[in-house]
Order: C-alpha cells, then sequence, then structure tokens
C-alpha cells in the first residue's frame, strides 16, 4: 500500500511541476508592433500593389490581417473573384486549381469578430474591404479592392484600407492570377 501511495504521489508531483512549468516557464507569445501606417504588398506576375492599412480606424481588423501576412498566408493564393466592380483575394484553397469550384468559401478559420466600420471611408475605387458571407463579424481573410464605388456596399463591409500604388495593376487581374508574395512594406520580402 505505502508503494502504490509512493507512486501515486510521485505521479502527481510531475504533473503538477509540469502544469507549473508551463504556466510559470514558457515565455508569454511575444507579437511584433504593427506600424501606425502599415502598407500591405502584393506582388503578383503583372505588377506590385501596394495598400495602406487603416490602423486607427479598424484596429482588430488590421492586426488580424497583418498576423496572416507574416504568417504569408497569402503569399501563393489565387485572385478567386473577379467582377467589373471589384477583385477578391483571401481563400487558400485558391492555392489547388483542382478546389476551383470551392474558391471562396474558405478562410484562415478564425473570425475577426468585429465589425469596424467607420464613417470617414466608403466604397470608393481603390477601397480594400472584409469580405463576409452575410455576417460581418464573421470576416476572416477575404479581402477584396474595389475597381469602381459602389456605395451599396458602405455600412455593410467593414474597409480596412486604400491602394496607394497598383489600381492599373488591378484592373488588369483576372481569375485565377497568382499572389507571388505578400508583405509588409519594410519588413521585407519572405
Amino acid at each position: 500500500m505505502n508503494r502504490r501511495l509512493t507512486v501515486v504521489a510521485l505521479w502527481l508531483a510531475v504533473a503538477l511541476w509540469l502544469a507549473v512549468g508551463y504556466v510559470v516557464r514558457l515565455p508569454a507569445a511575444q507579437s511584433k508592433p504593427i506600424p501606425d501606417s502599415p502598407v500591405f504588398v502584393i506582388e503578383t506576375a503583372k505588377g506590385t500593389i501596394e495598400i495602406e492599412l487603416f490602423k486607427a480606424d479598424a484596429p482588430k481588423s488590421i492586426a488580424h490581417i497583418v498576423e496572416l501576412i507574416r504568417k504569408s498566408f497569402y503569399r501563393g493564393q489565387r485572385f478567386h473573384r473577379v467582377t467589373p466592380t471589384l477583385v477578391q483575394f483571401g481563400d487558400p484553397k485558391s492555392r489547388d486549381m483542382s478546389y476551383r469550384d470551392y474558391w471562396g468559401r474558405g478562410g484562415s478559420g478564425v473570425a475577426i469578430n468585429a465589425f469596424e466600420v467607420s464613417k470617414k471611408h466608403n466604397h470608393v475605387r481603390g477601397a480594400v474591404g472584409l469580405a463576409h458571407s452575410g455576417n460581418p463579424m464573421a470576416a476572416d481573410s477575404q479581402i477584396y479592392i474595389m475597381k469602381t464605388a459602389n456605395a451599396s456596399l458602405d455600412g455593410k463591409h467593414a474597409i480596412i484600407g486604400q491602394v496607394t500604388v497598383g489600381m492599373p495593376i488591378v484592373d488588369k487581374i483576372v481569375e485565377t492570377d497568382l499572389i507571388k508574395n505578400a508583405y509588409l512594406k519594410g519588413e521585407g520580402q519572405k
């Protein structure tokens, strides 16, 4: 009986030590601060697009998108939706042409859980917004760029940025065009 108690006590001590080790000894996740005026750079075969992100107006949305950019989430994806009004990307399934019928349904799997609409920004040419399938709180990784103004979208989708360089490139994008690289300006290409 004494031997069993000793073994149980030893196992409990090890379990407690491991639990305390994970809680106390593991360093907290250190995330790199987001610049005050982050610029999202998208390289395609047709040229480069630069997007100024509105960190002050959509802080949770921008933090989520910046995290995805830094994880190279967008690299290798394709523009999965192109209409006369906009181009859209952000579905990781678009890396695989055999899933083309399903493009536009996927994301990173983590909703932003924030609907950050600012009256300062409208759906004008070059506006960059977060796509969603009806619930703005469920927006995740899919992003669109407006090729033409569309006021009917104002107040329904969060605008997170504005194209500052490359609108002629946006106009040339066709469905399946590849995002060769995507990064934050100043943090270098990965």
